[in-house]
């Protein structure tokens, strides 16, 4: 015989007074933490402290014997968790013919947590206007510098925060961008923040030894292969060279005393790498130049013999000048050894034998150079975001030796400038350089909010907190970036630190974290840290890859638009640069707007939905 739902109540009371007890228990072991954060933050606080007391215990069982009892199940208590407990225990009481106990507040106390993290996402982006909570923010691209109307329409298609990139461009650019904004505000009386990116102690792959002096240039063809357009090429003189006046697909110096022979419908031949020549037919002057156009695809080195034909006659001869260097990306198998150098030096491609066979391992620089201190053998390393993966075998003051363990099945491209990431490796490195102190002081009179880089512990946050008390920019709002191993790892640490300034909050960078924490455990990180953030009432922005393809190309994948609606989960959204950013800000409008009928958060509501309607069969 089933228990009576009065008995399962009575047997359910004790496991929930000890999640209760067990959550104030440990808040008061944090007591010395509360107190350093200010008031505003310290309910939040103490909210985390007692949603962390929760989450260390397995309570699925428990789960399912409240849902049985038509009660919360306690998956939704991020935002108010001893106000869940409360209330759930109370109702238990009343299901168990038993009073309530009087310590405990009523259900009421529940929607504090969502008041107290709309009150923070207001402080750090400003009110929300739209009819969704969740405010839409856009990188600037470098062209925001130099055209105001592509700020104006940013404003006008959603923009809530101008998201300022200091990795990139410079103070003057990032300036321009701001009078354009304010500018684009006063025209179409709309607000929005701006946030200044600090690029933090970014890992990156150096310089590669160029491989020569080459050019290509190639026709045009559809997908049925025939030529849609001629390769157009910029013939200009040795020494003396003029800028192309219109859009071309390749420069070539030619020897002055010959170009100087050319006439209108002449051919230049020019000897290709292969073993064969180009015709480039002459079509119109230029100045001392000419432009020509090449029906065929063309590698051309420097100094490759050239003639000048008049119908068949040879009418002169002479060389190309110096050609642009060229530097080839290292090609990577699976198995391959890589050696990771010192900052100092340049990287170099493979060396093969006259049998193709390997007598030497390509190398590629690492920006940082404290990398070489804190790495061990057997150590984790990815490349470019997660293209290409491998162990560390081997650990030299010179150098590292890495043996490559994921790449493409026909060879990945490992180019300059492209990410490292070392997801097993401490690294003792400080949470701002010299460049983003630098930055911080040139901005902090101009910007609403600063984001930090990679940061890993409590002692990041302290350390830009120490920065904005001298920059004498400590009203500025604070984002912190979770996105390595250790800073998801010491979230909670980071969170109980931010708290200590007023205007905060967390962007979910799930770029570098996927490569961090693997593929396959994102979406599980991912929850984790939105949970947190929730108990916190931390507003959390949703970034890397939103909508990117339709910035880029204008069309959005499915994916993508999937992975849009789910940023409603958040207090803001990031989108990156691309030529249909302003097209991608008006539909991740129109998706968030759609989304908020049906999501709060974490938690589905039921709107009205128009598919209900349906007549009585007859």
């Amino acid at each position: 015989m089933k228990p009576s739902r009065e008995r399962i109540s009575r047997y359910l009371i004790p496991a929930l007074d000890s999640l209760r007890q067990d959550a104030l228990a440990f808040a008061a072991q944090h007591e010395k933490s509360l107190s350093s954060i200010p008031h505003t933050y310290r309910e939040s606080a103490r909210n985390l402290l007692h949603y962390l007391a929760l989450r260390q215990h397995d309570i699925r069982e428990l789960q399912l014997e409240l849902a049985e009892l038509g009660l919360s199940r306690l998956g939704r208590a991020e935002a108010h968790t001893l106000g869940s407990l409360n209330a759930v225990s109370n109702a238990l009481h009343a299901l168990a013919g038993l009073p309530y106990v009087e310590d405990r507040p009523a259900p009421p106390v529940l929607a504090q947590g969502s008041i107290l993290l709309g009150e923070h996402a207001q402080a750090l982006f400003g009110p929300a206007v739209d009819p969704f909570p969740t405010r839409i923010m856009v990188t600037m691209p470098s062209e925001a510098a130099t055209d105001p109307q592509l700020v104006h329409d940013l404003l006008a298609a959603g923009m809530k925060v101008m998201r300022i990139n200091c990795a990139h461009d410079g103070p003057t650019a990032w300036l321009a961008m701001i009078a354009h904004l304010r500018s684009a505000e006063k025209a179409l009386g709309k607000s929005c923040m701006i946030y200044a990116d600090l690029a933090g102690p970014k890992l990156r792959t150096g310089e590669i030894r160029p491989s020569g002096r080459l050019l290509e240039f190639k026709v045009r063809r559809d997908a049925w292969g025939r030529e849609t357009a001629p390769a157009l090429v910029w013939l200009t003189p040795t020494g003396k060279m003029e800028a192309p006046t219109l859009a071309v697909d390749a420069v070539l110096p030619v020897d002055g005393g010959l170009l100087a022979q050319v006439h209108v419908r002449d051919t230049l031949d020019v000897d290709d790498t292969r073993g064969s020549r180009r015709h480039l037919v002459v079509h119109e002057r230029h100045g001392n130049s000419w432009l020509a156009k090449c029906h065929q695809h063309a590698f051309i080195d420097e100094n490759a013999r050239c003639k000048l034909y008049r119908r068949e006659n040879l009418i002169a001869e002479g060389a190309l000048g110096e050609l642009p260097e060229i530097c080839l990306p290292i090609l990577l198998h699976r198995g391959d050894l890589l050696h990771v150098v010192r900052s100092d030096q340049l990287g170099a491609l493979a060396v093969c034998d006259e049998e193709g066979h390997r007598i030497q391992p390509a190398r590629i620089p690492c920006s940082l150079d404290a990398v070489f201190d804190a790495v061990g053998e057997g150590h984790a390393i990815w490349f470019d975001d997660g293209k290409i993966g491998g162990i560390i075998r081997s650990v030299e003051s010179a150098g590292i030796g890495v043996e490559i363990t994921h790449a493409a099945p026909r060879g990945s491209k490992l180019w300059p400038e492209k990410g490292i990431n070392l997801p097993d490796t401490d690294l003792k490195v400080p949470a701002m350089t010299g460049d983003d102190i630098a930055n911080l002081h040139a901005l902090a009179a101009h910007i609403d909010i600063v984001g930090l880089s990679f940061v890993r512990n409590a002692e990041d946050v302290c350390t830009l907190h120490r920065q904005l008390q001298a920059a004498k920019a400590a009203r500025l709002g604070c984002v912190l970036k979770i996105e390595t191993r250790q800073g998801f790892e010491n979230l909670p640490h980071i969170l109980l630190a931010g708290m200590r300034h007023t205007g905060f909050g967390i962007m979910l960078a799930r770029g570098d974290l996927a490569v961090e924490i693997g593929f396959e455990r994102l979406s599980e990180v991912q929850e984790e840290i939105l949970c947190l953030c929730e108990a916190a009432h931390v507003p959390v922005i949703w970034a890397t890859q939103v909508l990117e393809t339709m910035a880029r190309r204008g069309i959005p994948s499915r994916a993508e638009v999937s992975d849009a609606a789910l940023s409603i989960r958040a207090e803001c959204v990031m989108l990156n640069k691309g030529p249909y950013i302003v097209e991608t800000v008006g539909f991740l409008r129109g998706v968030l707007q759609r989304m908020s009928g049906h999501h709060d958060k974490q938690r589905p509501t039921l709107r009205r939905l128009a598919v209900s309607d349906i007549d009585a069969e007859n």
